[in-house]
């Protein structure tokens, strides 16, 4: 690493100390943050963010990057340092887009938000969310100008998850999606219903979370390096690639939610945990655009582990936590329960055929808030009329309607698109992983899942954030991001559990 690099580098470790500072109060305000911590909380998170901002938007930020450019210019453009770089300036030419009272503004005002939401779900009363809301959506629209955009607001806020892609692109993929999507979903719903009212049974909370805990180690995920805990909204969070911790939510007549949520989330953390130690402290470090992270997320809660040899190993040991509920119950039955397409309410419990229909609701109300043709009051019933355009159901209530999702009180607009941009490359990635690996499924069912992570560490995790979604499919597999690999893994999985 050249000297004018490594300035750069040193410079900005002070950027990324304070941004795992934030982290951690982001991570305790939503675990185990007493709901009258709200406002010193948002205090503090404003003061981080705010020297992070000005640290990084600075002027001697800019002259180490520049030298930092000149002394990599000619080097291959995958290499470390000319990635380094690379991934530098586009943070940085955002980021100096922002001026820092305004990033201060949106501090506070997110942090006050999560809090409101919280107490509005559990009260299932949005009005008192609204105003929170509507300063989020302004304060979101206030930033996409500052980011500058051609075509739509939302191109902006999208460029900050998603880097290269397009709210026009966005909409061709989930265009094609609709397209392979509505027939099946159709065939599905013509097929008689599956018997899954076992899983409505009481099972012990307690129990389900043991179990998820085994299901964490068994995937490879390294308590030595992380922790669980509950939350509300389950998420990851990382302070460097060794301390990766997730959450995960516990219903007592619904054990399906908290085990596929916590190997969603440890798919999350494998990432993070796979984050070469070179790239430690460096912009590198961690796992590359929202769209990518997902696809290891979606990877692992859907081709692993709801497949059939996942259950060959883990069916007999989940029947010894729940002998009463699933003693009588076979492993095929269970196998097309945890697997049943129907029509559901809620984002984070919907089957894999359904789930990008909830994703469509939420992008088009997104780009409509931004240009101001949906009013933030007018939200709850622009959200339960796409749902009955696209589910056939009718939320009975605003929690479990436009308040079931964490993200619009964080100021996350313009990341919804990438959990279906997930969906999409996790088929892509995980047809190419059994073309490669032969025998892999047949590992599963002996508990064996380290060839697929070793497997995902080598094409994917290893590379950090040097490459953009687009640039890691083409390097990595020769291809673009496509709906039709999704397309055929879903067809050809629910036309033999459906008899299609």
């Amino acid at each position: 690493m050249g000297q004018r690099l490594e300035a750069l580098n040193e410079h900005l470790t002070r950027v990324i100390d304070l941004r795992r500072a934030t982290s951690v109060l982001d991570w305790d305000q939503e675990v185990y943050m007493p709901e009258e911590g709200a406002e010193p909380r948002s205090q503090a998170q404003a003061t981080l963010t705010t020297m992070a901002h000005e640290i990084f938007t600075s002027d001697t930020t800019r002259s180490l990057l520049e030298a930092a450019e000149a002394e990599v210019a000619g080097l291959d453009y995958d290499s470390d340092e000319a990635s380094t770089v690379r991934v530098v300036r586009r943070h940085f030419d955002q980021e100096t887009k922002l001026p820092t009272a305004f990033v201060t503004r949106e501090s506070k005002a997110i942090s006050r938000s999560f809090m409101a939401w919280r107490k509005a779900r559990e009260a299932d009363n949005f009005s008192t969310f609204e105003p929170h809301l509507r300063e989020v959506v302004e304060l979101q629209v206030e930033k996409a100008s500052y980011l500058g955009y051609t075509d739509h607001p939302y191109d902006a806020l999208l460029q900050q998850f998603e880097p290269g892609m397009t709210a026009t692109q966005i909409e061709l993929l989930f265009s094609d999606l609709k397209v392979g999507l509505v027939p099946l979903v159709k065939e599905i719903s013509a097929r008689p219903s599956v018997d899954d009212r076992f899983l409505s049974l009481s099972y012990d909370t307690q129990k389900q979370w043991d179990f998820t805990l085994l299901l964490l180690r068994g995937i490879g995920y390294d308590f030595r390096r992380g922790r669980q805990d509950r939350a509300a909204h389950p998420f990851t969070t990382q302070f460097g690639n060794t301390d990766v911790r997730v959450t995960t939510r516990t219903h007592e007549t619904m054990p399906q939610s908290a085990i596929f949520s916590t190997v969603h989330e440890g798919g999350h953390a494998l990432y993070e945990l796979g984050s070469p130690d070179k790239f430690e402290r460096t912009l590198l470090a961690g796992g590359s655009t929202l769209g990518l992270h997902e696809s290891q997320s979606r990877l692992w809660e859907n081709q692993v582990a709801r497949s059939l040899p996942f259950w060959h190993y883990y069916y007999p040991i989940l029947q010894a936590f729940f002998p009463q509920q699933l003693g009588d119950v076979s492993m095929t039955t269970f196998h097309r329960a945890i697997n049943k397409v129907e029509p559901s309410l809620i984002r984070v419990e919907a089957d894999e055929v359904t789930y990008n229909l909830h994703i469509f609701v939420r992008f088009e109300l997104e780009k409509s808030l931004l240009t101001g043709e949906l009013k933030v009051s007018d939200v709850p019933e622009a959200w339960n009329a796409r749902y009955e355009e696209y589910l056939g159901i009718t939320p009975p209530s605003n929690a479990d309607g436009c308040l079931q999702d964490v993200h619009w009180s964080h100021g996350i607009l313009g990341y919804f698109p990438t959990y279906t941009l997930g969906n999409l490359i996790s088929a892509q990635i995980y047809a190419r992983a059994l073309q490669e690996l032969p025998g892999l499924e047949e590992d599963y069912s002996r508990g064996e899942f380290a060839p697929l992570l070793t497997w995902l560490r080598e094409r994917i995790h290893g590379h950090g954030s040097k490459f953009t979604a687009p640039e890691l499919m083409q390097r990595e597999f020769g291809t673009q991001i496509s709906a039709q690999p999704l397309l055929a893994y879903l067809r050809a999985k629910y036309s033999e559990l459906y008899g299609l």
